[in-house]
């Protein structure tokens, strides 16, 4: 009989620390989708980007609510800027992140195809910036199929932890997969994509903007 009672009381005693175990796991868990979930904002937000630059007006353009949850970005700019005295326009996508795994997959070569564009080239090409910086980009073309007539030329970069690149590669290994817990905003990807109708528009806009960009970023 007393076998039976202490063996009845380890049991017990093993069924609390294991529910106390899994509710210990489960409130860490719950704290670790918080903590790799909540955005994880930059000193200046991307929305105080200039509105004017030099001749460029811009206008904030809405993203709708399903493609940011896809992009999972910590910050992003969608606008288009116009610049009345050499008549050119183009738009300046930005998209920030603090955890570098998001932003794989994220290029133009995948997103464009997938809504119905035609890829019709890229190419690696060199801007200078107003202040005399040299970088790569990549160029891409792509058009809408026959019938329609429309093409869109998109010019992509990202900036890694205040590094200008056109390589995604630079953060796709293990290293950058690994969540962001600490929160820095210093370990981070940000993704440039101006894009427009016309190539001298894009190139033009890059060399405008790109130290302004950088401003933003550790």
């Amino acid at each position: 009989m007393k076998n039976n009672r202490m063996y009845g009381v380890a049991c017990a005693l093993a069924v609390v620390l294991l529910l106390g175990a899994g509710a210990a796991y489960k409130l860490v868990a719950l704290k670790m989708d918080m903590l790799t979930k909540a955005p994880i904002k930059l000193d200046v937000p991307l929305r105080e980007f200039p509105i004017v630059i030099g001749d460029w007006v811009g206008r904030d353009v809405h993203i709708a609510e399903i493609i940011l949850d896809v992009a999972a970005v910590d910050d992003f700019l969608n606008r288009m800027y116009e610049n009345e005295s050499s008549n050119q326009s183009a738009n300046v996508y930005i998209a920030y992140t603090a955890r570098p795994r998001t932003m794989l997959g994220h290029r133009p070569q995948v997103c464009y195809p997938a809504n119905g564009w035609r890829h019709e080239g890229t190419e690696s090409i060199q801007i200078i910036s107003d202040s005399g910086r040299k970088f790569r980009c990549l160029l891409h073309i792509f058009q809408k199929p026959f019938p329609e007539t429309d093409k869109i030329v998109v010019l992509n970069y990202y900036i890694v932890n205040g590094r200008l690149t056109d390589d995604e590669s630079v953060f796709s290994g293990l290293n950058w997969r690994t969540p962001n817990i600490e929160g820095n905003p210093a370990r981070y990807v940000a993704q440039v994509q101006i894009s427009s109708g016309l190539e001298n528009s894009v190139r033009r806009l890059a060399k405008d903007i790109t130290e302004l960009v950088l401003n933003f970023f550790p």
